[in-house]
């Protein structure tokens, strides 16, 4: 059995999951059993149960619905069925899947809504057909629809890491960075170690000062917890590439505004308000020089294919160089 079967498919990227769905067949006819066939009670010694096995069903079933390959991602699900039934939450949140992507015109999608409305007429507390639900109401641009939804679901179940989450995202999509910001930060409250989380609230928080008035203490406060909470992640994860980038751009646009910021406003702080002052230039460009050797290591290693320095995604090595270019290209001029 292949470990990568055993990672949710949402964390491989494209290349891996084709991959996966590739040898699907495979996988099938190694999971046959060459035991003939025994009578009950005996055939349950033949039978290979584990946890594992069925948590490789499942991510083969997503891996090869993101690939298009439906034939083999439905004999996933038939298996899957047969074992724990249609009426397990789990399958029913997965057969609902199948036909959300198997829908070929928007009426198909929407008697899959009809049917997750029965089942929530029976079953109000099916939390994972309540998030399909969500996700088709998102995928339908329902997108008020799907905040209610979401909504109701964080009230119903306040401690549902994954629903914040997405509800977080929403409303950055629509541009309500302080929505947004709260959501993550209820995230944050049952994951305070997840160095990703913080580098997203990061994100999301710089990207909240680019509305505000330039060069303004307000916009200087929201950048410097900006740069605070990319601090953070690096803390937690010293090789996390997206943190150091967040960190390199955050302090790079902080430079700039504390160049033009009075120095009243430098040293202004709220201790009840729990805002702290803004940081030193010095401290800044401290961190950005940190920043900026340590995107040249991870791009420089991952390049040459360092054992352990392999797993980055391509596309943020691509950007972290760009943004390394940039710099230089204002150092030459």
């Amino acid at each position: 059995m292949s470990t990568s079967l055993l990672q949710p498919p949402t964390n491989s990227n494209p290349e891996t999951a084709l991959s996966q769905s590739a040898n699907a067949e495979a996988f099938f006819k190694s999971q046959k059993s060459w035991y003939p066939a025994l009578p009950y009670p005996l055939s349950l010694f033949s039978n290979s149960e584990s946890q594992e096995k069925w948590t490789t069903y499942e991510n083969l079933f997503l891996s090869c619905l993101r690939t298009g390959q439906n034939d083999s991602a439905h004999l996933c699900l038939e298996e899957l069925t047969t074992r724990f039934g249609l009426t397990n939450e789990r399958v029913a949140a997965l057969r609902g899947l199948w036909a959300e992507a198997t829908a070929t015109n928007p009426q198909e999608l929407e008697d899959v809504m009809a049917h997750y409305e029965e089942i929530l007429k029976e079953d109000p507390a099916c939390f994972a057909i309540r998030k399909r639900r969500a996700a088709l109401l998102k995928s339908m641009g329902k997108t008020s629809e799907a905040i209610a939804a979401l909504v109701n679901l964080v009230d119903t179940n306040p401690t549902d890491a994954e629903a914040w989450s997405e509800l977080a995202e929403m409303y950055v999509q629509q541009g309500m960075w302080e929505r947004g910001k709260f959501c993550l930060e209820e995230v944050l409250l049952l994951a305070p170690n997840a160095w990703n989380l913080h580098a997203r609230m990061g994100e999301v928080t710089f990207l909240s000062a680019s509305g505000l008035q330039a060069g303004s203490g307000e916009q200087l406060k929201v950048l410097s917890e900006a740069m605070r909470r990319f601090c953070r992640a690096v803390e937690l994860c010293d090789d996390y590439l997206r943190g150091y980038y967040g960190l390199k751009v955050s302090t790079t646009r902080l430079l700039e505004v504390l160049a033009t910021t009075k120095k009243g406003q430098l040293t202004t702080s709220d201790s009840q308000a729990g805002d702290l002052a803004p940081p030193s230039i010095e401290t800044v460009k401290k961190l950005n020089e940190l920043a900026t050797a340590k995107l040249a290591e991870i791009v420089r290693r991952s390049k040459s294919g360092e054992k352990g320095w392999d797993g980055y995604n391509a596309a943020e090595i691509a950007a972290a160089r760009a943004l390394l270019d940039k710099d230089v290209q204002k150092i030459a001029r």
